[in-house]
């Protein structure tokens, strides 16, 4: 028996627009990203009706995972159930700067996280070792409370990464190959106890009419460069 989960990341934000890091700072969605949660509602509901029942809503409790999850929940008349487990990594002291202003206030810890290493951690931060781990905690009581059913998680890119390397045993310093796209549907199924996960899809914006962001820190180059 498996759990099927749909995890979904949030829509974009003005923030995600010019590559700053959110983190743990609760940042609203973009005119766009609000856009983007309409659209995946509206595609929720048509495969709701063609038989793709939704048993659950989960989300991270930060408003940008919020207001991209409340328009499915209001359109499936589903009950939104927060988790702070959810939530983005919190970089610490490097929220609110952007990777060129992380480089100039604090070079030694932009130095070592450029290392991939992932006991690393930001000043007042956390390190992708811990985050891969709450990340799974949380997943695991989501997986035993719905067991053969299908249920929606709608987080971070950050979360999305940790769930992709664990279905995929992929090691946390090894470099990213996928894509993490706002109001993506990624598919995963768990078996029933949590302890392996098969992708069945990955970053399907089907839904939109526009490109969707990816979760990087890379900023876009300047024109004529």
């Amino acid at each position: 028996m498996t759990t099927q989960i749909l995890l979904i990341r949030h829509g974009e934000t003005d923030w995600n627009r010019i590559k700053r890091i959110q983190g743990h700072i609760d940042i609203p969605l973009a005119t766009t990203g609000l856009a983007q949660a309409e659209r995946l509602a509206r595609r929720m509901v048509e495969e709701a009706k063609q038989g793709a029942r939704l048993d659950a809503i989960y989300s991270s409790d930060l408003l940008r995972a919020r207001q991209t999850a409340q328009p499915i929940a209001d359109a499936l008349g589903l009950t939104l159930q927060l988790r702070e487990g959810l939530r983005e990594r919190s970089y610490g002291a490097f929220q609110g700067h952007d990777s060129d202003e992380i480089a100039a206030r604090f070079p030694d810890e932009y130095a070592h996280w450029q290392t991939r290493d992932p006991g690393f951690a930001p000043p007042q931060g956390e390190s992708q070792r811990a985050l891969y781990h709450r990340v799974l905690h949380a997943i695991e009581p989501l997986v035993a409370a719905h067991p053969g059913g299908r249920i929606a998680c709608v987080a971070h890119g950050g979360v999305l990464d940790c769930v992709r390397r664990f279905a995929a045993g992929l090691p946390l310093d090894a470099p990213r190959d996928y894509p993490l796209l706002n109001t993506s549907v990624n598919v995963v199924d768990y078996a029933d106890d949590a302890s392996r996960a098969t992708i069945v899809s990955w970053a399907d914006v089907a839904h939109l009419d526009a490109p969707s962001g990816d979760d990087s820190f890379r900023k876009a180059p300047e024109p004529g460069r």
